[in-house]
């Protein structure tokens, strides 16, 4: 049969839907890039923000609507299965359902004769697959996490942690560099969690494991860490961020600046905690790139709760911030709680923007005049070519002439140009 997806949300999702239509074209079917071509749609949810979700409810209807005149079938597949069954069967009651933990059954709901639902149970780690795009290849590295954060809904559709053997894990990323892959992005809902639910190894030395066994040029970058999982092997982390394989950049959420606010959250760190990571971080690795994730308007954040968390981006200093206002959602502890009006959420963030890019500027404008060895992953929207340093700082690229210049080429570029968000510059002759 010729089936035909449609994916949102984060890479974990995208490596999903590359893993269904793996098994699908192993077993004969046909993928297709055209909903009205296809007999079998499937749609891979997210459920991780309100706005969101709106959007995916939606496209679904639209979607379910066109199955319905058609007599095609129609799949929801990801995390609003997990985390909405019943407002999906409302929607859309002639839908097959695959939660996120039963996608290595693609096969059998695609050629089932009946509506299939699939929520229940544990994911199959036995099954991997990667989710290229150019020569940059996102890699899960475990499903689900050890949080019980109380805004967060993901926690209910991924449930708890299930990481990924080393072995499969290497297998993949051996097989996506044979196949030009020059960035492997190790992903998962936390990454310094990996292989506590294993007895070991853990994410450091997985990497050590991958970068001593692929020799072959390529980079890693290490995905998504939490605070209180990271601290434990904050030292082993460090030295494979020595390594020259590994791009010098962290993304460990802080959520809130106020300790108050990181309570009510279910957070495991106070504000100091997460602090001295970050001090601990540079002050072994000068050049390392830290990225963050900030909520505004959660439950319980009141005026100076918000300047803790401004402050707290002024003292850190972050490259790079995913501002977020809260949002909330259903099954979730944070839903229970009072909730802050929209007006005050909106102009908190919109304060706090401003603060985040004008430090990102700041720390930008400081490369002006510099020679950035620039690994180059992808053309740009803006004429030229675009990649990253190797502390991850996005690089545009100017220029007529680029022959030579591939992906996965290495440059140097003099950097003529920042913005609170990336390096412009040309390549060096």
């Amino acid at each position: 049969m010729k089936v035909y997806f449609e994916t949102y949300g984060c890479t974990l999702n995208k490596a999903d839907t590359a893993l269904m239509k793996s098994i699908l074209v192993k077993a004969g079917h046909e993928i297709v890039d055209d909903a009205s071509k296809a007999d079998v749609i499937v749609i891979n949810t997210c459920t991780v923000r309100k706005d969101t979700e709106d959007r995916i409810l939606r496209r679904i209807k639209e979607l379910y609507n066109l199955t319905i005149k058609n007599g095609k079938k129609f799949i929801i597949a990801g995390c609003m299965v997990s985390a909405q069954p019943y407002t999906l069967r409302k929607i859309a009651p002639n839908a097959s359902l695959v939660s996120p933990q039963n996608i290595v059954k693609i096969k059998e709901v695609v050629e089932a004769n009946n509506n299939l639902y699939l929520i229940l149970g544990e994911r199959d780690t036995n099954y991997l697959e990667t989710y290229i795009e150019g020569v940059t290849a996102a890699i899960p590295i475990a499903e689900g996490c050890l949080g019980d954060c109380s805004f967060c809904i993901v926690k209910i559709a991924r449930r708890r942690l299930r990481s990924y053997k080393p072995e499969l894990i290497l297998k993949v990323v051996r097989e996506a560099v044979s196949r030009g892959v020059i960035e492997v992005d190790l992903t998962a809902q936390d990454t310094a969690s990996y292989g506590i639910d294993l007895g070991g190894p853990r994410l450091h030395e997985l990497i050590n494991m991958i970068v001593e066994s692929i020799p072959e040029k390529f980079y890693i970058r290490i995905g998504m860490a939490n605070p209180d999982t990271l601290i434990d092997i904050l030292d082993g982390v460090i030295e494979v961020l020595k390594h020259p394989k590994i791009y010098k950049y962290m993304h460990i959420p802080l959520q809130s600046g106020d300790d108050k606010v990181l309570k009510l959250m279910n957070r495991k760190y106070t504000y100091d905690e997460y602090k001295s990571i970050i001090k601990e971080l540079r002050r072994k690795i000068p050049e390392i790139t830290i990225a963050t994730d900030i909520i505004v308007g959660h439950p319980g954040e009141d005026e100076e709760a918000f300047q803790n968390s401004i402050k707290a981006v002024k003292e850190l200093m972050f490259d790079k911030v995913h501002l977020a206002q809260y949002t909330l959602r259903p099954r979730t502890e944070a839903a229970a709680m009072p909730q802050i009006p929209d007006p005050i959420k909106k102009e908190r963030s919109k304060i706090l923007t401003k603060v985040i890019e004008e430090v990102g500027f700041r720390i930008n404008k400081d490369y002006i005049g510099s020679h950035a060895l620039t690994v180059v992953t992808q053309k740009s929207f803006r004429g030229g070519i675009a990649g990253r340093t190797i502390n991850y700082k996005p690089v545009v690229i100017y220029g007529n002439d680029f022959r030579g210049v591939h992906l996965g080429s290495e440059i140097y570029v003099r950097i003529v140009q920042a913005t609170f968000y990336d390096l412009r510059g040309h390549p060096l002759e």
